[in-house]
């Protein structure tokens, strides 16, 4: 029996979305669904909830808890990681209010910026425990990678490890839809070409009936911007470098040097920033819990409809053969996007198929694009290094040439913010030389 691994399967929304996604896929319908978390009671409302889902699309696959990571990974033909280390306490907390002591503010921190540099040095050891485990049992299967920062995790595995990975994101595949339905514009029928990195991948071409949209596109953008919405940083950056960017507008402003300032604090207001974001979202959806509980985990009637999610298509390509074509992270291996390094993580259209993931070639970026990604990119690769070698001076590096904290911080103080995240994290991170 072939069989899908589920790492962190105690994210139930998540597990619910992806697992029963492949339960529509009728070349699925023999495999064995191994789900394993380090949390017992997450693991067994996951486990609930699917075996409702189960029950009621008419799926044949076969449900199991495992509470040995090895012996889920035994024999994977596919693994899923949605792991999330340290959590909201006391990791996330310490990410969001430490920096603030230095009047570092940020709005989601889970890419690049100071949150995402400790949520990656966090991330990394664990993942590179988890890619031993497949070696060892599983040293054919896919690792199908949708923990965040998905640059530093994917750089970090595929540099070090022969597991065979892919990161995937959700932002890519509802781009131009969000896009054009914000704008009242017809998305049917249209043409895209997507590439950059993660959070930062550019929407390059977008055209109808070989039209390119683009010059109505920042027409209506312009009009927009007349009043405040929830996607302004990305506007700008599209009217100021030419492009509209994959990720939400609450993520970009912390990827660049333009939006969160001390010294201009209006901006907060003019652009439209969610400060501290992702903790609130966090508590909300812990004191929605129990409810949630009730109207997912308890709800013996639960359905479930194929979402937009990649991971069972992909899935669906290798054991069919039919291709499917999606954006994908992978390692800019042979320079797919010719004027980024090599030793990056980059977003591109890939092609999944009985062969396995093949990425598509880009070439050149648009200068000012490559630039951008780029800035991103050096603190990428140092986190990297920091949590390969363990030498504390890589955390410095990485956090002195992240746009954001460069922009907002002197030199000593990024140092010393580093030290003392180091020190709250304790036993999260392993000891820094």
């Amino acid at each position: 029996m072939k069989k899908i691994t589920f790492i962190g399967a105690g994210s139930t929304i998540f597990a619910k979305n992806v697992l029963g996604d492949c339960m529509h896929v009728e070349a699925l319908q023999q495999f064995e669904f191994a789900l394993y978390d380090i949390d017992p009671v997450r693991l067994k409302e996951s486990h609930t909830l699917l075996s409702h889902l189960k029950e009621n699309v008419r799926s044949t696959v076969t449900i199991k808890s495992y509470d040995d990571r090895k012996e889920a990974l035994k024999g994977a033909s596919y693994i899923i990681n949605a792991i999330q280390v340290g959590g909201y306490k006391p990791s996330t907390v310490i990410d969001f209010e430490i920096p603030k002591k230095y009047g570092l503010r940020q709005t989601i921190g889970d890419t690049i910026g100071i949150g995402g540099l400790f949520r990656s040095l966090r991330t990394i050891p664990v993942l590179l425990d988890i890619a031993k485990d497949i070696e060892e049992v599983a040293p054919e299967a896919l690792l199908l990678n949708y923990t965040n920062p998905m640059a530093t995790l994917i750089g970090a595995i595929s540099r070090t490890t022969a597991v065979k990975n892919v990161g995937l994101c959700h932002s890519v595949q509802v781009c131009t839809r969000d896009l054009f339905k914000h704008l009242d514009m017809d998305h049917s029928g249209i043409e895209e070409k997507i590439a950059g990195i993660n959070h930062v991948a550019w929407l390059l071409e977008v055209k109808k009936d070989g039209v390119d949209l683009y010059p109505e596109i920042k027409r209506r953008a312009r009009e927009k911007s007349k009043e405040s919405h929830h996607d302004m940083v990305r506007y700008e950056l599209m009217q100021r470098f030419g492009y509209y960017l994959t990720e939400s507008s609450e993520h970009n402003a912390e990827y660049h040097p333009y939006f969160i300032k001390s010294k201009y604090p209006e901006l907060i207001d003019a652009f439209n920033i969610p400060l501290d974001e992702y903790p609130r979202r966090c508590v909300s959806q812990i004191e929605r819990w129990e409810q949630m509980k009730v109207d997912l985990v308890d709800n013996a009637s639960i359905s479930h409809d194929r979402s937009i999610e990649y991971g069972s298509r992909i899935i669906e390509a290798m054991e069919t053969g039919e291709p499917f074509l999606f954006g994908g992270n992978v390692m800019n291996t042979g320079g797919l996007i010719s004027n980024l390094p090599q030793k990056a993580c980059v977003e591109v259209q890939c092609i999944a198929n009985r062969s396995g993931i093949t990425p598509t070639h880009v070439g050149d970026l648009p200068e000012q694009l490559a630039a951008i990604n780029r800035t991103n990119i050096n603190t990428q690769l140092l986190t990297v290094e920091a949590a390969l070698t363990q030498k504390r001076e890589h955390i410095y590096h990485a956090a002195l040439l992240d746009p954001h904290t460069s922009a907002e911080l002197s030199i000593d103080d990024i140092v010393s913010l580093c030290d003392e995240l180091i020190e709250a994290h304790g036993d999260y991170l392993p000891t820094y030389s």
